[in-house]
């Protein structure tokens, strides 16, 4: 059983929200539920456009798939939304440019489907722990992977928001897959970079600790992040595997 809430916030900063979320407890097509987060890059119009216009597509094209494996669902879906995102960037000069990240999942059973684009992220908490599930797309990152530098020092990096893959930005995606097998008791959070820079993720597991319930939980998230600064747009999606 699936208890979900979502949520997206412009923040104190931003005049625009680029990000863009979905979520499903029904299914889609033949996935039994999807989740979806996206943070669109762009100038003027173009970051918003760029993100719902992939979420939309991912959705519509998963409706109509034939594949019964969800992460062959989620690539055939992603790939599909970086060649439209692509494609309209190409026809009209005040969208070049345009991309998104997104992270999409699926829970089959007690099977959770996952895939990745960019930096926004899955986690999941549970017991006292939070797990990070995804994989940065980000050049800070890679150079943490490489040992350039240290997580503390990326963490504050004038250059972090630099993503190294995005839905739109090349004529072929890298996606990143995951599968994981879920615990009664999960908590499956998504969310978009304007959550994770405001708060570490030991916060992040406190704040959702300390909540009643799942509206509670997301709301104290975004209320959290405004409160450090609001820099961003701030999406999440929680999902609780009871």
């Amino acid at each position: 059983m699936l208890k979900t809430f979502s949520i997206t916030d412009i923040g104190r900063k931003r005049k625009v929200n680029q990000d863009f979320v979905y979520s499903s407890e029904r299914f889609v097509g033949p996935l039994p539920n999807l989740f979806l987060v996206a943070d669109g890059m762009g100038g003027h119009n173009a970051g918003d456009y760029a993100s719902r216009l992939a979420v939309e597509t991912i959705v519509e094209r998963s409706s109509g798939s034939l594949e019964t494996n969800p992460l062959r669902v989620l690539d055939e879906a992603v790939q599909s939304a970086n060649g439209l995102v692509r494609k309209r960037a190409q026809e009209t000069p005040e969208l070049q440019g345009m991309g998104t990240t997104v992270v999409a999942a699926v829970i089959d059973g007690r099977e959770l489907y996952v895939a990745n684009v960019g930096d926004s992220r899955l986690y999941i908490v549970n017991s006292g722990e939070i797990r990070q599930i995804t994989k940065d797309h980000s050049w800070v990152e890679e150079m943490v992977r490489r040992g350039g530098i240290g997580k503390a020092e990326a963490r504050n990096h004038p250059d972090k928001n630099i993503i190294t893959r995005a839905v739109g930005a090349e004529e072929t995606v890298r996606i990143d897959f995951f599968q994981v097998l879920l615990q009664e008791g999960d908590v499956i959070l998504m969310c978009t970079d304007g959550l994770t820079n405001m708060l570490e993720d030991e916060e992040i597991r406190m704040t959702l600790d300390g909540a009643r319930d799942i509206v509670e939980k997301a709301q104290g998230l975004v209320r959290a992040a405004n409160e450090r600064g609001g820099r961003d747009n701030i999406s999440v999606v929680l999902i609780e595997f009871i």
